[in-house]
C-alpha cells in the first residue's frame, strides 16, 4: 500500500484531464440524445510499442469456444455475441488457465464498456450479475461492445477461495486486486496473469470500466459502489444505481478499477452483499444500475431505470473498521444499512462462559456498511466498517471488501 501523498491528486487530475481530451461530457452524455450516439471505433495498441494489436486465435478450441491470446473487438462480427476463451498464465503443468470472454458486438459502432468479475475466487454474486446483463443484451439492437470478463482468478474459483494459491516460492495466497495493471514478466504467476488479462484483453477494449465484487468470506457487506466522485464521469455512473451506499474514496493502488483510470478509462467498483453466496435481491440493483450505465454510454436505447436519487443515497468518504479486541462469540446490536451515532453500541463479545468481555462502541456518525458474518471473533479481525464523511479523507482508506 502506497502513502505517497500526490498519489489520489495524480490520478484525478490525469484521469481528468484524459476525458477532456477525448471530448466526454457527463453531462452530453446522460442526456437523451446520447442513446444514439455513435463514435468511431478505436483500435487496441501494444503498450509497449504503441503498434496497432490485432487478435490473436491461439488455433486451439475448448469445448466448442475458440481460444484467443489478444482481442480486438473491432475484428469481431458486429450484431452477434461471440463466446471466446483467453489464454492466461501457464500453470506450472505448462497447460494454461482459460479464461471466459463474452463479447456483445452491437450491429452498429459505439462505445465500449468492459464488465469483469471474478478477480476474488469466492465471489459469486458479482459473476451472476454479469452474466444477467449479458444475457439481457441483444447485440442486433446495440450500438457498440460490451465485453464480459467472469472468472479472471480461476485457480481461486476452483477452490472458492478469496485469493490465487501460489506456490513458486512456496505455499502463498496473492490477491489479484492488488496485482493491477500486473507485469507479463513479473516475479509471480498472478502479477503475468494479470499483465496478460489488462494488456491483451481488457484495456484495449475499454471506453469505460466496471470491476464487480462482493464481501469477503466472513464478512457481509450491504450493496454499494465505491469510486472517485471527484472524476465527472466516474461520478455520473455510480449515481446511476439504485443502491444505497456510495463510497466516494479511490481506495488502494493495484486494484483493478484504478488500473483502468489510471489509463484514463473511467471505472469504479460495485460491492454486491456477502461472498460464496447469490443475493438475488442485491443483484437486481447492480443489474438495472449496469443497465442504466449502458444507456448513458449509448449502448443502450430506452428510458433509464431506477437511479440512486430514487434511494436516497448515503454517500461517505472514509470507512471506519471496528476490530476485535477479544476472543469470543459477537452479537450484533445493529444490522446492514443502520444509521448510526457517535458513541453508539454496535456489538457485544463473550467468552465460552457466556461472559461479557467486550462491548463494541463507533466514534463517528454514519451508516453501517459491512458486518463480520462469523460468529466468533479473534482480536484484531474486524467486525464493522461505518462509512462516514471525513473532513480529510486519507490517500489510501480501509474499505469492507
Amino acid at each position: 500500500m502506497s502513502n505517497r501523498p500526490d498519489e489520489r491528486l495524480d490520478r484525478r487530475d490525469f484521469m481528468i484531464a484524459s476525458i477532456a481530451a477525448v471530448g466526454t461530457s457527463a453531462a452530453l452524455a446522460a442526456s437523451a440524445g446520447s442513446a444514439q450516439a455513435q463514435v468511431p471505433a478505436v483500435s487496441p495498441v501494444s503498450p509497449t510499442s504503441g503498434a496497432p494489436l490485432a487478435t490473436v486465435y491461439t488455433g486451439d478450441t475448448i469445448q466448442g469456444k475458440r481460444v484467443v491470446s489478444t482481442l480486438d473487438v473491432n475484428d469481431l462480427e458486429p450484431g452477434k455475441k461471440h463466446l471466446l476463451y483467453f489464454q492466461g498464465v501457464e500453470m506450472p503443468t505448462g497447460q494454461h488457465w482459460y479464461v471466459s470472454v463474452t463479447v456483445a458486438k452491437g450491429a452498429r459502432p459505439g462505445k465500449r464498456v468492459v464488465l469483469v468479475s471474478g478477480v476474488h475466487g469466492d465471489e459469486m454474486s458479482s459473476i451472476h450479475t454479469v452474466q444477467t446483463v449479458m444475457n439481457q443484451l441483444d447485440p442486433a439492437q446495440m450500438s457498440g461492445t460490451v465485453m464480459a470478463v467472469t472468472d479472471v482468478s480461476r485457480p481461486a474459483l476452483e477452490s472458492m477461495q478469496r485469493r490465487w494459491p501460489n506456490f513458486g516460492r512456496g505455499n502463498d495466497l496473492i490477491d489479484m486486486n492488488r496485482e493491477w495493471p500486473g507485469n507479463e514478466n513479473g516475479a509471480s504467476a498472478p502479477s503475468r496473469h494479470a499483465g496478460l488479462l489488462f494488456n491483451r484483453l481488457l484495456r484495449p477494449n475499454a471506453d469505460a470500466a466496471i470491476d464487480f465484487h462482493t464481501g469477503t468470506t466472513g464478512f457481509d457487506v450491504t450493496a454499494f459502489n465505491i469510486g472517485g466522485m471527484d472524476v465527472p464521469e466516474i461520478r455520473a455512473m455510480l449515481e446511476l444505481y439504485p443502491v444505497g451506499q456510495i463510497f466516494d474514496n479511490h481506495v488502494y493502488p493495484g486494484v483493478l478499477h484504478n488500473a483502468f483510470v489510471d489509463e484514463g478509462i473511467p471505472a469504479f467498483t460495485p460491492e454486491i452483499g456477502a461472498a460464496r453466496v447469490l443475493n438475488p435481491g442485491m443483484i437486481s440493483l447492480f443489474v438495472e444500475g449496469t443497465m442504466n450505465v449502458l444507456k448513458h454510454h449509448g449502448i443502450l436505447a430506452g428510458p433509464m431505470g431506477r437511479t440512486a436519487k430514487d434511494v436516497n443515497v448515503f454517500i461517505g468518504n472514509s470507512a471506519l473498521p471496528v476490530l476485535a479486541t477479544e476472543g469470543g462469540l459477537v452479537e450484533y446490536l445493529v444490522k446492514l444499512d443502520d444509521k448510526v451515532e457517535a458513541g453508539q453500541k454496535l456489538a457485544i463479545q463473550r467468552n465460552s462462559f457466556g461472559e461479557v468481555v467486550a462491548e463494541y462502541t463507533t466514534s463517528v456518525a454514519g451508516a453501517i456498511t459491512g458486518l463480520r458474518s462469523d460468529a466468533m471473533a479473534e482480536p484484531g479481525n474486524p467486525l464493522a466498517f461505518i462509512l462516514f464523511q471525513k473532513p480529510t479523507p486519507d490517500d489510501s482508506e480501509n474499505y469492507p471488501e
